[in-house]
């Protein structure tokens, strides 16, 4: 089994790095492989117009990863009410249908308001059950991101933890039922 942990935006500094990290540890602590793929590396090859046609051989890596996948565990951010451009961007490069199609995905959003990025991961959730994916239905949403990430990058609300440590055991089991 290999998890993968999509960082959802390419944004420096972000507050969605540190809870991939934490998400990551939280896997280690479960002794579950993961991998994480984050979208502020992509090769700038990949934003060429042409790369709609034929990907870049830079791209390889990342699209290796998705499709080498377990299940795949989507962290986004909400900008403007919705997924960050380079978030739906990437999906839309990754091949067509098997990049998704019956691959096991859960979501986790964040978000400075109060509702912890429901939109984008609704959102998600519909790109993903249109690619066929198996949708984990526990998601997990984080209000108010600046004021529950500490000065070691973690979160610091208990209960946040709590639900970040159930949903991974919780789609640990799932991918490993999809499991063919």
């Amino acid at each position: 089994m290999m998890i993968t942990i999509l960082a959802g935006t390419n944004r420096p500094g972000s507050a969605t790095r540190k809870v991939v990290r934490q998400i990551e540890e939280i896997y280690a602590e479960l002794k579950v492989p993961v991998q994480v793929v984050d979208l502020a590396h992509l090769p700038p090859s990949i934003f060429d117009p042409g790369s709609y046609g034929e990907k870049p051989t830079a791209f390889r890596p990342f699209s290796d990863a998705i499709l080498n996948a377990s299940g795949l565990v989507v962290v986004t951010p909400e900008y403007n009410g919705g997924m960050p451009g380079v978030l739906k961007y990437f999906i839309d490069m990754l091949k067509f249908p098997e990049s998704f199609e019956r691959r096991p995905v859960c979501f986790v959003g964040l978000a400075a308001g109060v509702w912890g990025a429901l939109r984008p991961v609704e959102q998600l959730q519909m790109i993903f059950g249109y690619r066929n994916a198996h949708i984990f239905p526990e998601r997990v949403f984080i209000p108010g991101v600046g004021s529950v990430i500490n000065s070691e990058g973690q979160v610091s609300d208990p209960e946040i933890v709590k639900r970040l440590r159930k949903q991974a055991q919780g789609f640990t089991d799932f991918v490993a039922r999809l499991k063919p």
